[in-house]
């Protein structure tokens, strides 16, 4: 009986030592049966060890494929934790997990510093605190710039076996830096693991290093298996990281397009709060100072998201304040130049569109929507939506016009405007999102009732308790508040 064969499984290569046969049958040459042998028993004494031997072998073929498959296991159970992490921080904190696990250490860390230069540049630490890692980045950097610890780490292709730098026992290693060794002991780790992180394409995006508490390293069966964890969790860091640079130009583009800051107008202090979804979309705010101390207040949303929708929403806005320095004492007619603007520039968006036109010294407020949700009016004795008429969205009709509507707020009261999707974000039919957030308003504590930024911040945690980051939802999410002091 001869050993089986092994196929090679997942980049793991099968040794086994060459099978023992059996000995050969009974030749015309050998001794006939009838002679005498030297001694009893000698026959069966001199098989049996050549009898155990593919026996022997096979129960060690058995182990070592139970061991490929247990790998097998585990690597494909790391790499469906690392693929469910939606976010480049979530990655590399499950990157640092996974790798601990497969090298048998405590604690680690990884440096992100992509080689071309575009970032973003970060520290992700496990097991290790804000001070901790502050105290490694004092280590001496030498000519490499991937991290102070990790100096040294060989670039791919320089003909090394494994691009990895072991130092198994820190504290007795003559040549290691002395202020490396002096950080090793005041945070009481003996030992460390470091590989790089690269991909094929897009080269190095910086290097993890693992930490141990005694002086060890690595096996060889340990190295294989975190290089071919490594190889498929640098691809799934680099997909993060680009969509991170993504995000982050598509939220600076946004935040230009929005006000830098909210104006100061004497009787009326502001509060806002925006949320942008995960595609990026078009809701967006303003509240500009106009002529003989008006203040104008707007809030709205462009069809789509994305860049496209962004853009539209900063050509949007941008026109509105324009209509509004010139027209602004009537609501109405701004937004029927922003109707024929939209029709004439992108006849294929819609956008919806309130706007307020207020004069705090004279106690006078008018108001003109498109397809927006009411404004809430909050004071000491009244909490109720403001009566506006029903208007369809811009874009919507061939010629938009609907009536404005007067309105009072008194001293002491504000005045909220908020984005449809902070009600849709709720999960609930309209008309209980309505009733959830005219409750909310309702129940503001006193304490912060003469506070713009309490009350937008009780709303939002009234209205939607688990957070505007609870879930990856893609509704923006505005909520704009001006209270009225007394002048």
């Amino acid at each position: 009986m001869s050993a089986p064969h092994l196929p090679k499984v997942a980049g793991i290569e099968p040794s086994l030592p060459s099978p023992t046969h059996a000995p050969a049958p009974h030749s015309p040459s050998a001794p006939p049966a009838s002679e005498p042998s030297a001694a009893p028993g000698a026959a069966e004494e001199a098989a049996a060890p050549r009898a155990v031997r593919p026996v022997d072998q096979l129960a060690a073929a058995q182990d070592r494929l139970a061991g490929w498959i247990s790998d097998l296991t585990t690597l494909h159970e790391l790499t469906e934790h690392l693929t469910r992490t939606d976010s480049l921080d979530g990655a590399l904190q499950e990157l640092l997990r996974a790798g601990a696990s497969l090298v048998g250490a405590q604690r680690g860390l990884i440096v992100l510093e992509p080689a071309d230069g575009h970032g973003p540049d970060t520290t992700v630490g496990l097991g290790l605190g804000p001070a901790d890692l502050g105290t490694i980045e004092t280590i001496p950097r030498g000519a490499a710039f991937y991290g102070r610890l990790l100096d040294g780490l060989p670039e791919e292709g320089e003909g090394t076996a494994r691009a990895e730098v072991a130092h198994p026992d820190l504290r007795n290693e003559p040549e290691l830096d002395p202020r490396q060794r002096e950080v090793a002991a005041r945070l009481g780790y003996a030992a460390s693991y470091a590989v790089p992180l690269a991909t094929e394409d897009g080269g190095r995006l910086g290097a993890a290093v693992w930490l141990y508490d005694e002086p060890t390293e690595p096996v060889e069966h340990q190295r294989h298996l975190i290089g071919l964890y490594i190889r498929y969790a640098t691809e799934h860091l680099a997909r993060h990281l680009e969509l991170a640079r993504v995000r982050a130009v598509a939220d600076t583009l946004r935040e230009e397009l929005l006000p830098s800051r909210l104006p100061r107008v004497p009787g009326v202090r502001l509060a806002v709060r925006h949320r942008t979804g995960p595609r990026g979309g078009g809701d967006w705010y303003d509240a500009l100072p106009l002529p003989e101390g008006a203040l104008g207040l707007a809030v709205g949303s462009v069809t789509g998201a994305g860049p496209s929708a962004v853009a539209a929403m900063g050509r949007l806005r941008a026109s509105l304040r324009a209509y509004a320095v010139m027209e602004g004492e009537d609501p109405v007619a701004v937004l029927s130049d922003l109707e024929l603007l939209l029709r004439l520039t992108e006849p294929a968006r819609s956008a919806t569109a309130l706007f307020v036109y207020s004069e705090p010294a004279r106690r006078q407020f008018v108001l003109a929507g498109a397809g927006h949700c009411p404004p809430l009016v909050i004071g000491e004795r009244r909490t109720e939506f403001v009566e506006t008429s029903l208007s369809a969205p811009l874009g919507m009709l061939s010629c938009w016009e609907a009536p404005s509507t007067d309105f009072d707020v008194a001293p002491g009261e504000t005045l909220l405007l908020y984005s449809d999707g902070l009600l849709h974000r709720t999960g609930e039919p309209m008309d209980r999102a309505f009733a959830r957030l005219h409750s909310a308003a309702s129940s503001v504590p006193r304490a912060v009732r003469d506070d713009p930024d309490g009350i937008v911040d009780h709303v939002l945690r009234t209205v939607l308790p688990d957070g505007l980051d609870a879930v990856d939802d893609p509704e923006d999410v505005v909520l704009l508040a001006a209270r009225f002091d007394q002048v």
